[in-house]
């Protein structure tokens, strides 16, 4: 008989390890493959333990010093903020598969896979940093990723629209500059660790817009005036950089509701 999934689930969102929570995920998901959990026995929401480590030291986001990639140091801090996502990955999809109660199975099948590979993608980075003489928390970080997921933790719809399809989709427009700059640097090896995150993240948006647009025809809601009322809501940045516009379509995306993002910016229209 399967155990069930969330006394390990709980464990693994509150440790404050990086690493041991990243080996904690990966299990997870090995777990539920084997059959070994099942995901009964979670009625209601209740406050989640979010682990982190005492370091990196957490600043806002304009404290956080920029470093040209042309150094040792400079392109170990540009490793180290994406690890740093990474890091606040896996406990955005571990809350996501614990927070939300009565969902189909489907669901936490899909966050607990998310948490697995964004373990494996801390993992790669991690190593990497190391081979350029730093560790995990030695760097100034910010914690903008996790504040959104606070002010989402009261409702599935929410999380989706403003985690996977608003903050995590911002890295596939981003992903294809750091490389180049990274390539530039000397360092391939990063290069190729951002492939398979960049490829790993269109899966994870994916799954983002697919729970999105459920729980939008669960409740009768339009997803492109959803999205857009949430945009509105949370007074979101009209700032928003070049799209990658293949990379959002591969993720789910449609035409009109990349067009309804760019309008929310006061720019033209991809059409």
């Amino acid at each position: 008989m399967a155990a069930s999934l969330y006394p390990a689930l709980h464990a693994a969102l509150a440790e404050s390890d990086p690493y041991a929570k990243a080996r904690m995920a990966q299990a997870l998901w090995a777990d539920w493959q084997g059959g070994r959990l099942d995901h009964s026995g979670l009625h209601q929401a209740t406050p989640q333990t979010v682990g982190r480590p005492a370091r990196p030291e957490l600043v806002a986001p304009l404290d956080v010093p920029r470093r040209r990639l042309g150094t040792v140091a400079g392109r170990a801090a540009l490793i180290h903020a994406i690890a740093h996502i990474e890091f606040n990955a896996i406990n955005l999809a571990l809350d996501a598969a614990c927070r939300f109660p009565g969902l189909p199975r489907a669901y936490y099948q899909d966050w607990l896979q998310v948490a697995a590979e964004e373990a494996g993608h801390f993992g790669l980075l991690a190593d990497h940093l190391a081979t350029l003489g730093h560790r995990y928390g030695d760097f100034l970080a910010h914690n903008g990723l996790w504040t959104m997921a606070e002010k989402t933790a009261g409702d599935m719809l929410t999380r989706m629209a403003l985690v996977p399809r608003l903050l995590e989709a911002r890295g596939l427009d981003v992903t294809p500059g750091m490389q180049a700059r990274l390539q530039a640097a000397g360092d391939p090896r990063a290069v190729a660790i951002l492939d398979i995150i960049f490829r790993d993240e269109v899966g994870h948006v994916a799954i983002g817009n697919r729970w999105f647009r459920w729980a939008c025809a669960q409740r009768g809601l339009d997803p492109i005036a959803t999205f857009r009322q949430y945009l509105e809501d949370f007074d979101i940045s009209r700032s928003i950089g070049e799209l990658n516009i293949e990379a959002r379509l591969q993720a789910g995306f449609d035409m009109a509701e990349l067009d309804a993002l760019l309008n929310y910016a006061g720019r033209s229209t991809t059409a």
